[in-house]
């Protein structure tokens, strides 16, 4: 930072002296001039895309109120017990992809997405069930990589943490037991712990096993959650629809990067195949259904990779290929440009 010399010193300075130092102090000054710019344009996108957030959380919020007025309402329609616990299912699970969605937004971390209870439960709340012990368990260790302290001392082993996970091969449950060592060191006391394994769920019960095997049953085998429940109680445990409900909606929200991935990789190709199916879709509050479409739009032959990308929509209007292949139709020439087959 530049020292302006009192006045009694700039009389002192020749009118060199003085130039310099006045293009010393403009410098400066529009230094701080374009740093201050800089903080203003940075607090302008921030107030943007906070105003961006609370319009998305809004909206995710509106969309929640109108799922659990729909299944609030599909409650009193006439319908026997197996569609009503389908309904229950898909909503279940809208819901619990809403507030994932609505979590991250709001960056506070605090959901448990096991599907039990929130993170930082209140007091007297229920607490997960121990796993039955006549399960077989399998030990999954996690050390240190290095038992060595940084100050030269090595370190002692004093205990450790314990963390149960359900897996499932078919037919049969068992647990996985992570174990998590504690090293400390005897000089300096500095306390070492392998960090906990990534999942799909964090603090979930289920390991990611059993989350493929919930969600390949219901969507590739057809078969309902609450037709698992029973083939799960068969095998020793019970696991609540409610519960896997939320799992299929947590994972929905896990694998949304995943899902845009396939359709920029789409998007990549000059010959795209689409298909629709017709399904049934519920009116609320009419007690009726109307047609509604399942499209898919997939890679050819030639491609190496092998990409199918689904789109829900309720009519067979051509605006929704449109929409999920970025085409615009008074402007075609951005977005996708390519060949869509379909029959």
């Amino acid at each position: 930072m530049l020292v302006t010399p009192a006045k009694a010193d700039l009389n002192s300075l020749s009118p060199k002296q003085l130039r310099d130092l006045a293009a010393e102090l403009i410098s400066e000054l529009l230094s701080k001039d374009s740093e201050l710019r800089g903080k203003e344009n940075e607090l302008r996108g921030k107030e943007s895309e906070l105003r961006i957030k609370e319009a998305l959380i809004a909206k995710l919020s509106h969309e929640m109120a109108v799922l659990k007025r729909i299944r609030f309402d599909a409650r009193t329609e006439k319908f026997d017990a197996a569609q009503q616990g389908l309904f229950d299912e898909d909503t279940r699970a809208d819901l619990q992809a809403l507030n994932e969605q609505i979590d991250a937004l709001d960056n506070k971390g605090e959901t448990d997405h096991s599907g039990d209870a929130p993170a930082g439960k209140p007091r007297g709340a229920a607490r997960r069930q121990p796993l039955p012990p006549e399960f077989p368990r399998r030990d999954i260790r996690h050390e240190p990589t290095n038992t060595i302290c940084g100050c030269g001392c090595a370190l002692k082993r004093i205990g450790e943490d314990v963390s149960e996970k359900l897996d499932y091969t078919p037919g049969t449950f068992s647990v996985e037991r992570h174990i998590r060592g504690k090293w400390v060191c005897g000089q300096c006391e500095n306390l070492v712990q392998a960090p906990v394994p990534g999942h799909v769920i964090d603090k979930g019960l289920a390991t990611t096993r059993l989350l493929a095997q919930v969600i390949v049953s219901k969507y590739i085998a057809h078969l309902p959650l609450h037709r698992q429940e029973y083939l799960f109680a068969r095998a020793g445990l019970a696991l609540s629809r409610s519960t896997m409900a939320q799992w299929v909606g947590t994972i929905g929200q896990q694998l949304a990067p995943l899902v845009q991935a396939m359709r920029e990789r789409l998007l990549q190709q000059a010959v795209l195949h689409a298909d629709e199916t017709p399904v049934s879709m519920l009116a609320p509050g009419k007690g009726k259904t109307h047609r509604a479409y399942l499209w898919s739009y997939c890679s050819t032959i030639y491609d190496p990779v092998a990409a199918v990308v689904f789109d829900f929509t309720e009519t067979r209007s051509g605006k929704h290929a449109g929409q999920l292949l970025g085409v615009d139709g008074e402007r075609p020439q951005v977005g996708w440009r390519g060949k869509l087959l379909s029959d």
